[in-house]
């Protein structure tokens, strides 16, 4: 097993803690994104729960197609963060 010594997990310069300290503010935001998202979501189970009830689209219920919104948005900011982490 050859190749594991992968040294300490520090910062070598101050570059990359300036690029930690970027990530951390970008990984924030999108996280408040999501949490608006989720938010609205439990809002509207909490004071309008008939709402959720309801058939916008497709015959499926806005409580369904809310929660598949949410996945997606899970995934899509999750790979946004990923694509932005790698621009120089």
């Amino acid at each position: 097993m050859s190749h594991l010594d992968h040294g300490a997990n520090q910062p070598e310069s101050d570059a990359e803690q300036s690029g930690s300290a970027q990530r951390t503010r970008l990984g924030l935001v999108l996280f408040a994104v999501y949490l608006v998202l989720y938010g609205g979501f439990m809002l509207i189970n909490v004071f309008a729960p008939q709402q959720m009830e309801t058939t916008p689209l497709w015959g499926v219920n806005l409580a369904v197609l809310y929660g598949v919104v949410l996945i997606l948005a899970a995934f899509g900011l999750a790979m946004l963060y990923g694509w932005l982490c790698r621009q120089k």
